[in-house]
């Protein structure tokens, strides 16, 4: 009985949140925005670019989540986020940080990004664009 009950803690405890509740959101969004904007200072994109990472968003509300005072980010932002940090963390597996920093910006010979950069694709593509670019890093680290 034990070993089922802690089979089940488990599995539960390894679901994704659920971005869609308000507490959660109001509980991952200042870390996520902090993480957000360590990537992009990374990465050294501009504010325009990071913007449209984040889906358009206007000045306004950029330099208000950069301030910190926002304290809720909606389901798209934070899936966005997840997508930026999740890429981030393969190209620091796969190559040094020099390297890993300035991947994202350089153009690129993979047919995905057709002599773009891939901050160039996932802007262009948005969510799924993303996901893709996530999906072929993953891919090549073996898919850990």
């Amino acid at each position: 009985m034990a070993a089922l009950q802690n089979q089940v803690i488990g599995y539960v405890a390894n679901l994704p949140a659920d971005l869609s509740d308000k507490r959660t959101q109001e509980r991952l969004s200042p870390s996520a925005v902090k993480g957000f904007f360590e990537v992009v200072r990374l990465w050294k994109i501009r504010d325009e670019s990071a913007r449209e990472l984040l889906g358009g968003v206007s000045n306004g509300t950029f330099y208000k989540l950069k301030k910190g005072q926002v304290s809720r980010l909606d389901v798209d932002k934070l899936t966005r986020i997840s997508l930026v940090v999740g890429i981030f963390k393969a190209l620091n597996i796969l190559y040094s940080q020099r390297l890993a920093d300035a991947w994202i910006s350089r153009p690129n010979t993979n047919p995905m990004f057709r002599g773009d950069t891939p901050l160039a694709y996932m802007i262009k593509g948005a969510v799924p664009g993303m996901m893709r670019v996530r999906q072929l890093l993953d891919a090549r680290r073996g898919g850990r």
